[in-house]
């Protein structure tokens, strides 16, 4: 680590930034000097264990056992084979954090330890996953308008910002973030990229890396980008799709099978097991007072629990193998999914949801390749179809049904609970307006 510090110094970087995200999908961080570097991936950095308890609004909730006074401390510890030069900010070095208990222990409330284990689990039932993120985001100008107006998905919207675009894409790939596309969504100044598959806690550190860079790249051409789930009552926010597959000795089990559209037993197994599930994935995929205002009916954000082959209103979204593609290609979209999200968390859950349906030999009921939203209440109650949680009430009831108090462990399940209790709390009897403006910076 000694070298890695020096040849960084040698290249005029002068800080790493270690990131992590909190319980409402907020990036966090500490930097040291680069000089410090050995001694914080041997010991850590320093930071409050209250953390775990901030809510969206930077407000802190001594609630759960452990977290009710501002005493103790957490060691913020470097991931060492993930640091990385930030090609948009030369004089920074950027790595994802794991947080250790003084001692050198597991904290209970580290989100990626928490993937960690859902990812062991899933060796030893035979299985390994990959996942990639789809993120769309908004661009405005500094002094407030939006970057661009025009038709939606029109390369005249990218050439307005080229040089952002051209940016953007050297810094990624400079950063080692390998991206499908960048291009212009439907939104107003909306864009969409989407990361390469990894394994996924890789993933989710890249979705991390990913915003960073982002972030930078606009600020050098004059520009915001915002992440919020909604930026607009009126019109469709931003989603951050979640695309996982499922494999065995190498071979995708959602493709190649006996099942409708190529799935094994196996692989619809793991889509039923997410459709079961939904609800309490949900939950945490999309947890914020924006993103329930986000989930409705209509607006492609998903608003009902079922699944559908390529269909983009579907909350799960099946994108079979094609003889184009190959059979790698095929993997489950999950759509009810945002910034304010935990990106360790939203994988651990689908992860566990999915390795249950597989335990359990779940099998998936048949697609719907329509758009439910537009059916009476009497045929999607015929059908089984449900709404996702649309209130905090909904929310709250979904995760204490579902199995995510398991996949969390109580102390953390306790720390996100109480902080959803108080996003609750805060946006009670505020108008649409100000709860939408109040998220717009924040991710």
């Amino acid at each position: 680590m000694r070298k890695t510090a020096e040849r960084l110094a040698e290249d005029g970087v002068v800080g790493l930034i270690v990131a992590w995200a909190d319980n409402n999908g907020i990036p966090r961080s500490r930097t040291v000097p680069i000089g410090q570097l050995p001694l914080a991936a041997e010991r850590g950095v320093g930071v409050s264990p209250l953390f775990a308890v901030f809510d969206t609004h930077d407000g802190i909730t001594y609630g759960p056992p452990g977290l009710s006074t501002p005493s103790g401390d957490v060691r913020l510890v470097p991931v060492a084979d993930r640091i990385v030069r930030l090609a948009g900010q030369p004089a920074f070095a950027w790595a994802p954090g794991r947080q250790m208990n003084a001692d050198g222990t597991p904290w209970p409330y580290d989100q990626r330890g928490v993937l960690q284990r859902q990812v062991e689990a899933a060796a030893r039932a035979g299985l390994e996953f990959r996942a990639g993120y789809e993120m769309e985001f908004r661009l405005s100008r500094e002094d407030g308008p939006l970057a661009v107006v025009g038709p939606s998905y029109s390369p005249r919207l990218m050439l307005e910002v080229d040089g952002f675009a051209a940016q953007v894409m050297g810094d990624l790939r400079a950063n080692g973030v390998e991206i499908g596309q960048l291009h212009a969504e439907y939104g107003p100044a909306q864009f969409e990229l989407n990361i390469a598959p990894a394994d996924p806690v890789t993933a989710a550190d890249l979705q991390l890396l990913t915003r960073q860079t982002v972030h930078a790249a606009a600020r050098a051409h004059g520009l915001r980008a915002c992440f919020a789930p909604l930026t607009d009552g009126a019109r469709v926010g931003n989603g951050w799709h979640l695309h996982t597959s499922v494999t065995r000795d190498g071979v995708n089990l959602l493709s190649g099978g006996d099942g409708p559209h190529g799935l094994t037993a196996d692989g619809a197994a793991y889509l039923a097991g997410l459709l079961r599930e939904l609800p309490s994935i949900a939950a945490v995929t999309a947890p914020s007072a924006a993103s329930l205002l986000r989930l409705r009916p209509g607006f492609f954000s998903s608003a009902y629990a079922f699944w559908g082959v390529e269909n983009r209103e579907a909350a799960l979204r099946f994108v079979p193998s094609t003889g184009l593609l190959g059979a790698a290609h095929a993997n489950v979209e999950l759509k009810p999914s945002d910034a304010s999200a935990n990106p360790y968390l939203s994988l651990a859950v689908v992860i566990a949801a999915g390795l249950a349906g597989v335990a359990d030999r779940l099998v998936s009921p048949p697609p719907v390749q329509e758009d439910p939203g537009a059916w009476t209440d009497e045929r999607r109650a015929a059908a089984g179809i449900h709404r996702l949680p649309a209130t905090f009430e909904e929310q709250r009831a979904a995760l204490n049904a579902g199995l995510v108090r398991a996949v969390l462990g109580e102390e953390l399940f306790g720390a996100f609970t109480v902080v959803r209790a108080a996003d609750r709390a805060w946006a009670e009897g505020r108008p649409v307006d100000e709860v939408i403006a109040a998220h717009l910076w924040r991710y």
